[in-house]
C-alpha cells in the first residue's frame, strides 16, 4: 500500500512530465535523454557501486560495469578525438573540480571570463574555484561580440603568467580565440582547460570548435545539454603527459567522488554510442534553428545580442528584455505561458537576481523534431507575451497546440512513435 506522501509524490511528479509534454523546452543547459538511454537509466546499475578503474576495484560485481565503462571511455575518445578520456565524473561542475584538484593549488593563478560575461558559478569565489581557494583572474571581454579581447587578452596572459587557462561560458554564443592565443600558451608554459558543458554536443558534431586542434590540453563538461545523455560528467584530454593522465584520475578517485552513478555511466555509454551517428545531423540541425530564432525574434522587435554576427554560432542565443520589465519579469511570464526559458545576466548588469536578459536554447526542440519554420512559430508566442504583453493563459492554449506536433525524440537509435517513451517510463 502507498502512504499519503508516496502519493503526493508521484503525483507530484505525474504532474510535471504532463506540463512539460504541453511546454516549449528552452533552457539552455537541458536536454533529452534516448529511450534506450533512460532504459539503462533505471536499471539494477543504479543500485550497484564501484570504486576505481576497470579491473581495479574495491569493490566485487562490476564484471558487466567493466565491460560497459570501457566502451565508453573508447566512443568518447574516438566521438571528441582526444587521447584521454574519464567517464566518472557525476557532473559538470564535479569533472572541473576534478581538474582544479588535479593542476591548481591553493594561491595558483587561473585566468578565466567573469560571471557577468556568462562564465558558470563554478569558476566564481563562491563557487568551485573559490573552493579550493586558487586566485582567479578575468579575461577582458569584447561585450558587442560577446567574446574575448584577443589583445586585451594576450596582454593580460603575459602579465598574469597564470599557471592554468581556463575558458568556457553558460551563455556560450560563439568559440573562444583559443587558436589565436597559441603562441602565447606556449609563451608562458600554461595548461589550456575548456569547460565545453553547453556546446559538447555541437562539438561531437563538428560545428562549434575542435577544442584539441585549437590547443585545449583538458576539456571538463556535463552531459546532458547540447550533448543529450544524462546528468553527469567527462573530462577528455589530449597532449598530456601519462602523469598528468594519472593525476586526473586520482582527481576523479578518490579526489571527488566515491561511485560514480553506474546507471548514468551507462546512460553516458549508449549516448556515446548514439552520437556516433546521430551528432553531426543533429548538431547542425541545431545551430540552424538557434539562429533561425534569434533571427525571427529580431525581426519582431525583440532584442538579440549579436545581430551583425548572426546571433549566435551555437545551440543559445542571449536576449536583452530591460525594455520589457527585465528577465525575471519575462521569464515569469513566459512560464506561465508554458514558455520555459530563464533569467540571465548580461555583460552590463551587476545583479544575478534580478538581470536584464533572457537565454534560450534549441538543442530540445531539435531534439523533439522542430525546424527552421517551427522557430519563426516559437519566436511569434515569445514576442506575443514579452513585446505584446498579451495575456499568458491566451499564449499558453496556443502553446499547448503546438507542442502537440512534436511527440517523438529524434536522433536516436529507436526513433519513432515509441520514442516519445521519455515521459512515460515512470508510470
Amino acid at each position: 500500500m502507498i502512504t499519503n506522501d508516496g502519493q503526493f509524490i508521484r503525483q507530484k511528479v505525474m504532474e510535471h512530465n504532463k506540463w512539460f509534454e504541453e511546454c516549449i523546452p528552452m533552457i539552455a543547459s537541458e536536454n533529452l535523454m534516448s529511450p534506450l538511454a533512460k532504459e539503462i537509466l533505471i536499471s539494477d546499475f543504479a543500485d550497484r557501486y564501484a570504486e576505481g578503474l576497470p579491473g581495479k576495484r574495491y569493490y566485487q560485481g562490476n564484471i558487466y560495469v567493466d565491460e560497459v565503462e570501457i566502451r565508453a571511455t573508447e566512443l568518447a575518445k574516438k566521438l571528441f578525438e582526444s587521447e584521454f578520456a574519464d567517464v566518472r565524473p557525476i557532473s559538470g561542475t564535479v569533472a572541473n573540480m576534478a581538474v582544479l584538484f588535479a593542476f591548481a593549488n591553493p594561491g595558483d593563478t587561473i585566468t578565466t571570463c567573469a560571471l557577468a560575461q556568462g562564465a558558470h558559478i563554478s569558476t566564481c569565489e563562491f563557487g568551485a574555484f573559490g573552493q579550493r581557494a586558487v586566485r582567479s583572474v578575468n579575461y577582458p571581454f569584447n561585450v558587442q561580440d560577446m567574446n574575448l579581447d584577443v589583445d586585451g587578452t594576450i596582454k593580460l596572459l603575459k602579465k598574469e603568467r597564470p599557471k592554468i587557462a581556463q575558458f568556457g561560458l553558460s551563455v556560450f554564443l560563439f568559440p573562444p580565440p583559443i587558436r589565436e592565443l597559441a603562441d602565447t600558451f606556449s609563451e608562458i608554459d600554461c595548461l589550456v582547460w575548456e569547460d565545453c558543458a553547453h556546446v559538447l554536443g555541437l562539438v561531437a558534431g563538428g560545428q562549434f570548435q575542435k577544442p584539441f586542434e585549437d590547443g585545449v590540453n583538458i576539456v571538463s563538461s556535463s552531459t546532458h545539454k547540447t550533448f543529450p545523455g544524462p546528468n553527469h560528467g567527462i573530462i577528455l584530454g589530449s597532449n598530456l603527459t601519462e602523469e598528468e593522465e594519472k593525476k586526473i584520475q586520482k582527481a576523479v578517485f578518490p579526489g571527488v567522488t566515491s561511485s560514480h552513478h553506474l546507471h548514468s555511466m551507462a546512460a553516458l555509454a549508449m549516448t556515446l554510442a548514439e552520437m556516433q551517428v546521430f551528432a553531426k545531423d543533429y548538431a547542425v540541425q541545431t545551430c540552424r534553428n538557434a539562429r533561425v530564432l534569434g533571427e525571427s525574434l529580431y525581426e519582431l522587435g525583440v532584442p538579440v545580442l549579436c545581430p551583425d554576427l548572426g546571433f549566435t554560432r551555437s545551440h543559445a542565443i542571449a536576449l536583452d528584455v530591460s525594455a520589457f520589465g527585465g528577465g525575471k519579469e519575462c521569464a515569469q511570464l513566459l512560464e506561465d505561458a508554458n514558455i520555459i526559458c530563464n533569467k540571465n545576466m548580461l555583460p552590463s548588469d551587476t545583479s544575478s537576481v534580478r538581470p536584464s536578459g533572457l537565454r534560450f536554447g534549441a538543442q530540445e526542440m531539435t531534439r523533439i523534431g522542430m525546424k527552421e519554420d517551427d522557430m519563426k512559430m516559437v519566436a511569434e508566442l515569445v514576442a506575443r507575451v514579452v513585446r505584446k504583453k498579451e495575456d499568458p493563459k491566451k499564449v499558453k492554449e496556443d502553446v499547448k497546440a503546438f507542442k502537440k506536433g512534436f511527440t517523438t525524440i529524434k536522433y536516436c537509435f529507436n526513433e519513432g512513435e515509441e520514442a516519445y517513451r521519455y515521459h512515460k517510463l515512470v508510470e
